[in-house]
This record gives structure tokens, sequence and C-alpha cells, in this order.
């Protein structure tokens, strides 16, 4: 596989990304080398990765679909990543044909992905931001002319948190975005846990160590912390293959866990 043709302006091609890490275990082509190298070493040591991968972008849907059907008009993505069908708002207006939507990611290459993709669609932007700033990304101009906060809105994050150590404010992050969530607001969120094969997690650390896709793993409590202020949807937190599952799934050495909740 070629690397892109033309690396756009602010990318580094030799620092890996976890959204193109996450792009080539999705089977997408937009990513480099040292993406694709880390990729593979996590496939060596856990060949199943890219199943949890895929459940994990499943959940992402299956989350945004309820959401949507209890009547959420408003979502937004943090740490979106590369464009991937279905994306979230092609799943919102399902349901909502009018769903506007914020994509967030600190990643240029995300935004120039998605700027290409959405440059007609009103409804729909793609900002370009850290999470570990929440109070930038609500309080942005462009936002808050797109997002009624005093209405209910879906926040999304899903596989993002685990890129955020506790000394870099994971927790603040949420404590940031809760205040600014209506009452019968969502939180959408898996994370990447301690609980996955020692192996796994040793292979992960070690390959992505010092780079900016440098992986946390969190125990269950831990992960559920995060839900401080929310009321968990059934069934919890669970790997995110059980979170209401249209199949029956299978379990992977690597396990992200996610879980729904409202704002009471």
């Amino acid at each position: 596989m070629d690397d892109l043709q033309r690396v756009p302006d602010g990318i580094n091609s030799q620092v890996p990304s976890s959204a193109r890490v996450y792009d080539y275990l999705l089977g997408g082509k937009d990513n480099y080398a040292v993406d694709r190298a880390i990729g593979e070493r996590l496939l060596t040591v856990a060949p199943d990765t890219r199943s949890v991968v895929r459940a994990n972008r499943a959940f992402l849907a299956r989350a945004v679909r309820l959401l949507a059907e209890r009547g959420v008009t408003q979502f937004i993505d943090l740490g979106t990543g590369i464009p991937t069908s279905p994306s979230v708002h092609e799943v919102a207006r399902e349901t909502h044909p009018d769903a506007r939507i914020v994509y967030v990611d600190n990643d240029p290459l995300v935004k120039a992905h998605n700027d290409a993709l959405l440059a007609t669609d009103d409804g729909v932007i793609i900002l370009e931001a850290d999470i570990r700033r929440p109070e930038d990304i609500v309080g942005h101009p462009d936002v808050t002319k797109l997002i009624d906060f005093e209405r209910p809105v879906g926040v999304l994050l899903v596989a993002v948190l685990h890129f955020v150590s506790d000394v870099e404010g994971a927790y603040r992050i949420l404590s940031g975005l809760r205040g600014r969530m209506a009452p019968g607001s969502y939180l959408v969120l898996s994370h990447s846990s301690s609980e996955s094969e020692p192996e796994v997690l040793a292979q992960l650390q070690a390959s992505t160590a010092g780079s900016p896709a440098q992986t946390t793993f969190r125990s269950h409590e831990e992960i559920l912390a995060f839900f401080e202020g929310f009321e968990l949807e059934e069934p919890g937190l669970v790997p995110v293959q059980r979170w209401r599952p249209a199949m029956d799934s299978i379990s992977t050495r690597l396990i992200v866990e996610g879980a729904v909740a409202k704002r009471p």
C-alpha cells in the first residue's frame, strides 16, 4: 500500500496518529507506514483486534440510532477520526433528516477529509480542536451557532479518552462537558479496558509509547467514573460487542467497554 500522494499541511507522516491507526484497522487507506506498523504489531499479538474495532464502530451506530429514536437531533462527536460509513450524521438522519452534527478532531488529515466530504452540508461542521480543552469546543462560535445547548444533545466520546492520560485531565474533560449538557442529553462513551489480556496490553503500550497514539488502559471502575452525573442505560458498561447487539457476539483479547448514559 502506497502512502498518500501528498501530505497535507500540518501533518507529520513520521509520527503515528490514533485516527489513522484506527482507520487502518478498519480497512481504510488514509494512513501512513508508521500507522500501519503499529496496527500490524497489534494484530500480531491480537489477530482479533480488527473485530473489536469494527464492533466499536457498530456500537457507535447503535447508540446514535437509539438517541435519535429518543428524540435527540443534535450531536457532538469528539475524536471523530477519519470518515467512515455509516457516519454519525448518516445514522442520525435515518430518523431525523435535519439532525445537526459537530465533528471534532485534532488531526489535520481528519479535518481535510471531512471538509471535502461535508463542504455543502450546512447542518454538519468539522472543528479541528483538542478535546483536552472542552471549553474551547462548547464555546466555539461555529458550535454555538449550530448546537442549542438549552436542548438535549448527544455527546460522543467513542474510543478516544484512552488517548488522554490522567495527568492530561481525562476526567476534567467530562466535567467541562457535563455542565453544558441540558437535562435529557446523552453521553456515549467507549474505552479500552485494562482487563484485556496482559500480552495485548504490553504490546500496545510498547508500540505507542511516547506518541500521540499512546494508550491509557483503565479498569471497569475507572471507566465508570467518567459517567458521574449520568444515569446508565441498560445493559450498563459492557464490552461493546455486548451492548444491545444485533447478533451473537464473541469475546476478544483486546477489550473495549462501552455504555450510553442520560443526563437526568
